[in-house]
């Protein structure tokens, strides 16, 4: 009996030791990502089933859910016009379906622009892709002009690249980045009616540039509705929010132009130099605007990220909440085989039967989508830390 206990004993002892052992040998490894957000394991003290149910609930909550669809468009081999990438998404919701436009590459490496429809969000409907818009009436830079530097996700001839859809009233407008293949990157916006967007007539008005010339200007976005009487076009997070008024968009008519922090700037400095750029068009909440953006961390700078914050409903200007961690990292695949490795970045989000849709480009090639539950998600963002970016509209 004495011999049965002592074994006994020693086995206890035996099962202790090999639990410390991969404990300490878990402190000493560098966990994976996925690991690491769901367990302390530099603790050697092993969490309770409580503890580690609720963190990980914590984790899904803010995080996005990506779609076992993904990616739910890739270039089509044997399609002039997106056989090499069809990537960073933009979308609205209308009549119960997304309509999606994305950007895509063919073999002579010009961006345009692709349509396509879903039903439920996720699968792409049947026959619903066409191409929907090619960069016309822009202005091209002469090639004697010295080229700049500019890496444009591999199309290095030019066109419309990186939309931002938004719905106003019956009318959509379209902002995108203009790129003519050597000079000159400026900020284009056109619109159509909505009519013609949903049966897919592309009667899109001229398009018109709304920054100005010699500057390289990126991610603008329009709020899909009037804030104080007045249109508002987001054109900058960092280092302070920026956003322009205007009584009428047609203000915007190809000699008036936002002027927004670029390179040459005396703010250029002061800017958080791992944030890139707004996302989405911003989506209208309860508790204020939310709005996406791309941000990379010091420690994994190579790595584009997807973030968010709320913003003042009345003062856009304001941030109310931000989040303390990245919403979606580019950790699959498709994130990661394509033109740009370790790239997640978003043009579009939807609200869809309470659901968050986030339409983004994986690896500078596909287009993907990732969701979560709209109130859960907005509830842990706004139990996230304070806001590490300024608020208030400075200007140049």
């Amino acid at each position: 009996m004495a011999a049965l206990k002592k074994k006994k004993a020693i086995k206890r002892i035996v099962k202790k030791m090999d639990s410390l052992s991969r404990s300490v040998h878990l402190r000493d490894k560098k966990p994976d990502k996925k690991t690491a957000k769901k367990v302390k394991v530099f603790d050697l003290k092993k969490p309770t089933k409580k503890a580690t149910k609720k963190a990980i609930k914590k984790v899904d909550v803010l995080d996005l859910k990506r779609s076992k669809h993904n990616p739910i468009i890739e270039p089509a081999p044997h399609s002039y016009w997106e056989s090499k990438a069809t990537f960073n998404p933009t979308a609205l919701y209308h009549g119960g379906k997304v309509h999606i436009i994305y950007r895509a590459i063919g073999e002579n490496d010009v961006s345009v622009l692709g349509y396509a429809r879903s039903h439920d969000g996720h699968s792409i409907e049947k026959d619903s892709k066409d191409i929907a818009y090619y960069s016309k009436g822009i202005p091209v830079v002469s090639k004697k002009t010295i080229p700049i530097i500019y890496s444009s996700g591999g199309g290095w001839g030019g066109g419309c690249e990186d939309p931002r859809l938004t719905l106003l009233g019956e009318q959509v407008y379209l902002i995108y980045t203009s790129f003519d293949g050597w000079g000159s990157v400026r900020m284009a916006m056109t619109s159509i009616t909505l009519d013609d967007f949903i049966s897919k007539r592309w009667n899109w008005r001229e398009p018109v540039l709304i920054s100005p010339p010699g500057e390289i200007h990126k991610n603008w976005v329009i709020f899909p509705e009037k804030i104080n009487g007045k249109y508002a076009i987001l054109h900058n997070i960092s280092p302070s929010i920026m956003v322009d008024y205007f009584d009428s968009l047609d203000e915007l008519g190809g000699d008036t132009f936002i002027h927004s922090i670029h390179q040459g700037s005396p703010l250029w400095g002061y800017r958080d130099r791992l944030i890139r750029g707004v996302g989405p068009s911003p989506l209208k909440t309860k508790y204020g605007w939310l709005v996406l953006y791309h941000k990379m961390e010091a420690h994994d700078s190579h790595r584009y990220k997807l973030w968010a914050m709320i913003l003042d409903a009345t003062d856009p200007t304001k941030i109310l909440y931000n989040s303390n961690q990245p919403i979606l990292e580019p950790d699959e695949w498709y994130e990661n085989e394509g033109y740009k490795s370790g790239v997640v970045y978003s043009c579009g989000a939807v609200i869809k039967d309470g659901e968050l849709f986030v339409y983004y480009g994986g690896a500078d090639k596909v287009s993907c989508v990732a969701t979560a539950n709209l109130d859960a998600f907005l509830k842990e963002l706004m139990h996230s830390k304070a806001p590490i970016l300024k608020s208030g509209n400075l200007k140049e």
